[in-house]
């Protein structure tokens, strides 16, 4: 038997170490004991009745652990002594922890009633047993029990927790008995019955206390062991042994009773003492009579549980053929049943077969028809090749004819804008001494060679000017696309209240026909009488579609983005370098910077009022006649506040459009962004992250170089240089693939355009070493030794390689 003591958490238990056994016996007298069972509700409603009835006492609570007689298994549940031990040191386990989980919800109840409490649990197989064992063995004064009703009683008399408690409890323990929170009745303590008197001899008082002993084991071995044959599971199997070995218990008790009223009866003590001895003699042969029949009765149940065992095995072989057997029926049934769909299946398809066959034969004759068709067919063919031969000749005729007419009907036209250009400007050479275009440089005696179209071609060519033909409309017109000669053009129809007659017309047409360059729009055509222009077409749009338009185009890469950059630098160079006019574009922007299918930069709509000569950009009064289109964001702050458009008013705009490209970001206040992001060190937080990772060297300088474009005073900014280009073109390459460093000038560190060969063998750029000569060095800056001569010699072979690495880079 285990006994487990537990005191409540709220209060620290006590040292009973150093109390004596008394003390601790007097403190359960004092405590007020109750029994609780597995029944969570029962043992609540229980505990409550006794927080109420025994106010500011300490509540004990008694639980008797029964370990259980079978053991779940695989084979189904077992006895404990059948079962494998670990899985019954297991089980044991897992109810241990049930039980101790079950009396820490009682604990919560008593905690949770702010009542002292403590835990006394004791194992044993039969549960009155155990509570009348722990009242006896803490001398218990105070026992509260759940119990049956009366009627309740009569049915469960004999198997009764609280009645067998009632009888075998020692009498000075008062038990209450409750039931569902309802005292019933009280079972009162009494004094102790008095002790007999000794007897006189000391052997007799021996005799009876080794007589009392020996019978009170034999009834304790026999009890358990009855105790322990009639909560097998195997009783039902075992009966006849049963039978026996009760009949066995039924006589020993008789002999046990006739010893006892022969043990409590006075007589004399040396008679007392004789009987006694030959009791206990026939006691010990009883007790090995008993353990003899214990064990025969053990080894009939064990051989009668593997015949069960056995019989089980047959059954479960027996269920397991029946199971075959039926699975095998219900597998042939299926076989049949697809065997028959097999034979249904085959017969269909020699039906179809056969109908195949005859269509077959049809096919085969329509083959023949059609194959008689193809040769007429074959036949016309030519025929009718020969004729479009004969059409084709006569058409070549006809164009020629039309080509002929063509040129005839330009060089009339061409006549006739002479004339008119001769009136205006004798008109406007009478009306104002210094009309508006005295700063304009005079125009060639003759228009470039550039098509002219009729209104007509281009209604034809737009249906009309629909609207569903328009790309966009920007401050000189609307843009609409079209197809003429061949191919996809766009079509600049201008405003005529934004022109100052035919003349400022024929000059747009004169210095965009007039400009060739990679990076700028090429005019294809013009037609003066709908004050169109006639312009290749680029198919991918304006650099703005690909920065605030990605859900329908991908993003531009870093690198292609700072290329873009070289390009539109390379165009404005070009424009500003023009001699001897100076071309100002005025209307930089994203929309005006248009990509072809290589992704490359063209700028467009530029040449209107913009062809000033160098001294008139000098000049403090200099102010042009047409104010440019451009949005108010992209305008030069100089230009808002005096109306001069100079080259530097191109590169404050190109100075946004560079910051744009970084960070994918509107102009609107993006310089003083930019400005205190690289005040705090933070340039990697605004660039844009769908161009890739940006190279820290290649982000940093086109930073720099797009704030100094974007400075409010005009004079800060730098100008548009071919050094300025070029820097630009080796950025973005640079940092794709690496520079061969004899690639690289040894005065320039940059990649050579033009190496040239000095007299100390070094290569240089042309510009560079011609430069250090020309300020009176005649030493090598390589070596600085004095030059043999000062004569430069082309290095062809490794111009031809940079070259070949730049177009493949």
């Amino acid at each position: 038997m285990m006994e487990l003591l537990l005191m409540p958490a709220a209060h620290p238990p006590s040292h009973h170490d150093d109390v004596p056994p008394n003390s601790m016996e007097e403190e359960c007298a004092e405590k007020v004991h109750v029994a609780v069972g597995k029944s969570v509700q029962k043992a609540a409603t229980l505990l409550q009745w006794s927080f109420t009835q025994f106010k500011n006492s300490h509540i004990c609570l008694l639980h008797v652990y029964q370990p259980s007689r079978l053991i779940p298994t695989l084979l189904g549940k077992l006895p404990a002594s059948h079962a494998n031990p670990e899985v019954v040191s297991a089980f044991r386990r897992e109810e241990k922890e049930k039980t101790m989980r079950l009396l820490d919800k009682y604990l919560s109840i008593c905690i949770a009633a702010k009542v002292k409490a403590s835990i006394v649990v004791v194992e044993a197989d039969i549960v009155h047993k155990g509570i009348v064992d722990l009242v006896i063995e803490h001398n218990i004064r105070k026992l509260v029990i759940g119990a049956t009703p009366e009627n309740c009683m009569k049915v469960k008399r004999n198997s009764s927790k609280a009645n067998y408690a009632s009888k075998n409890a020692p009498p000075s323990c008062e038990i209450w008995f409750t039931y569902k929170g309802k005292h019933i009745w009280t079972r009162h303590a009494c004094e102790s019955p008095p002790s007999l008197a000794p007897c006189a001899q000391s052997e007799v008082t021996l005799a009876e206390s080794l007589s009392c002993r020996s019978v009170q084991y034999g009834m304790n071995e026999l009890f358990n062991s009855e105790s322990s044959q009639a909560h097998s599971t195997r009783t039902s199997i075992c009966n006849g042994i049963g039978d026996s070995v009760q009949s066995e218990i039924i006589e020993t008790e008789a002999i046990f009773s006739s010893i006892s009223s022969s043990c409590s009866s006075h007589c004399s003590p040396q008679s007392s003492a004789r009987r006694y001895l030959d009791t206990h003699i026939e006691e010990e042969r009883i007790n090995g009579k008993i353990v003899e029949t214990k064990r025969e009765a053990d080894a009939a149940k064990d051989e009668a549980f593997a015949e069960l065992l056995k019989c089980k095995r047959l059954e479960v072989m027996a269920i397991e053929a029946i199971r075959k057997v039926s699975l095998f029926e219900s597998t042939l049934a299926r076989e049949v049943k697809h065997r028959k769909e097999a034979e249904d299946t085959l017969r269909a398809t020699v039906q179809e077969q056969q109908k195949l066959l005859g269509e077959n034969e049809e096919i085969a004759h329509e083959l023949q028809r059609t194959m008689r068709s193809v040769a007429l067919l074959d036949n016309c063919a030519q025929e009718t090749n020969r004729r479009r031969d004969e059409a084709a000749d006569e058409l070549s005729l006809i164009q020629a004819s039309f080509s002929i007419m063509w040129h005839e009907k330009q060089q009339i036209r061409r006549q006739k804008m002479e004339a008119l250009r001769w009136l205006e400007r004798w008109k406007s050479c009478e009306q104002v001494e210094a009309g508006p275009f005295n700063q304009v440089i005079g125009f060639g005696e003759e228009l470039p060679e550039v098509a002219e179209f009729s209104l007509s071609d281009l209604q034809n060519a737009t249906c009309n000017f629909s609207e569903s033909f328009k790309l966009r409309e920007g401050g000189y017109g609307c843009i609409y696309k079209g197809e003429m000669l061949g191919r996809t053009v766009a079509i600049r129809r201008l405003h005529p209240h934004n022109l100052q007659g035919p003349a400022q017309f024929h000059q747009e047409v004169q210095v965009l026909g007039s400009l060739q360059h990679p990076h700028l729009l090429t005019l294809l055509g013009f037609c003066p009488e709908a004050w169109s222009l006639v312009y290749e077409y680029l198919p991918n749009g304006s650099l703005k579609d690909y920065l605030f338009q990605k859900s329908s185009v991908s993003p531009l890469t870093w690198n292609t983005r700072a290329r873009c950059i070289a390009e539109i630098a390379r165009a404005l160079c070009f424009l500003h370098s023009s001699k001897p006019e100076t071309i100002i574009h005025g209307d930089l922007k994203l929309e005006t910077i248009l990509l072809d299918s290589a992704l490359s930069c063209k700028i467009c709509e530029f040449g209107f009022s913009r062809l000033v000569t160098e001294e008139s950009i000098s000049l403090s009064s200099f102010q042009l006649s047409t104010e440019p289109k451009c949005s108010f964001t992209y305008t030069d702050p100089e230009f808002q506040r005096t109306g001069v458009l100079t080259p530097k008013s191109d590169v404050y705009s190109f100075g946004l459009i560079i910051l744009q490209l970084l960070t994918g970001r509107t102009p609107v206040g993006l310089a003083s962004e930019v400005r205190k992001a690289v005040s705090y060190g933070k340039l990697t937080s605004i660039l844009d992250s769908s161009a890739g990772e940006w190279p820290l060297v290649v982000a940093t300088r086109l930073f720099e170089l797009g704030l100094q474009c974007c400075r409010q005073n005009r004079r800060d900014r730098p100008e548009i240089t071919p050094s300025l280009a070029r820097e630009l073109e080796q950025l973005h390459v640079s940092e794709e693939r690496p520079v061969p460093p004899f690639f690289l000038c040894p005065i320039l560190q940059e990649i050579m355009h033009d190496p040239q060969v000095a007299a100390d063998g070094f290569t240089y750029e042309g510009a560079a070493i011609s430069e250090w000569l020309e300020n009176g060095h005649e030493t090598s800056p390589m070596t600085n030794l004095k030059l043999s001569h000062l004569h430069l010699t082309p290095n062809r072979a490794l111009r031809l390689a940079i070259q070949a690495w730049l177009c493949k880079s």
